[in-house]
């Protein structure tokens, strides 16, 4: 099973990701997180995309999608893949399909997990941390049992992420809408994208997920 996974930052993707991970044996491919532990690792291509980001220029297509390929190459043919921020464009639409087509794979769903603006920046807005031990809480849906001190470490000390803010929510939203529009039509086209409500409990969006996935 092959799918791409599809929602702007805060819609629960990488939650939804890992929990087919563990109960599928998918492999989840970010193209961030790739590009990121090139970057920390030093490699030739961690370099030049480190130039690159910083020089605030778009990462060349060929290139990721050569890089795509790779990690694709050290899976097993049997292992699912879950496309996660890619494609987002026409031509790295078409790259995907050159790269599925050469390693004998097809691409069997994309599942968008669908959010109402407005509530996604009250969950991504109230988010915080605990500072010691990472524990997730919520000012609305997930206050500590006891006030200002963590649930798993007893810690007192929290923090938040500085984007974490409704104005840079709503332009994270504005700019995935302008990514996503030019691909959707295309697996729209195919009988692909299946759409989630992504603002229900975490439950019942994995239990929509694996229905879709059940086919």
């Amino acid at each position: 099973m092959n799918i791409i996974l599809l929602g702007p930052p805060g819609a629960g993707k990488g939650t939804q990701a890992s929990r087919l991970v563990e109960e599928h044996g998918m492999v989840q491919l970010s193209t961030g997180d790739i590009l990121r532990a090139a970057v920390k690792e030093g490699t030739e291509v961690g370099k030049m995309a480190d130039e690159i980001m910083k020089a605030g220029k778009f990462f060349p297509d060929e290139l990721m999608a050569q890089i795509l390929g790779e990690h694709m190459d050290k899976l097993g043919a049997d292992t699912g893949i879950i496309f996660d921020g890619y494609p987002r464009t026409e031509r790295q639409a078409e790259l995907l399909d050159e790269l599925m087509a050469a390693r004998g794979r097809t691409l069997d769903h994309v599942i968008e997990l669908d959010v109402d603006e407005d509530a996604l920046v009250e969950r991504i807005t109230g988010r915080f941390t605990c500072a010691q031990c990472g524990a997730g809480y919520h000012d609305t849906f997930k206050r500590p049992v006891v006030e200002g001190r963590c649930d798993a470490c007893g810690s007192q000390e929290f923090k938040r992420r500085p984007d974490d803010n409704a104005e840079t929510v709503r332009t994270r939203m504005a700019e995935y809408r302008a990514k996503t529009a030019p691909i959707l039509p295309i697996y729209e086209a195919r009988g692909l994208v299946s759409k989630v409500d992504g603002m229900a409990d975490i439950g019942d969006v994995s239990d929509a997920i694996e229905q879709i996935l059940k086919g």
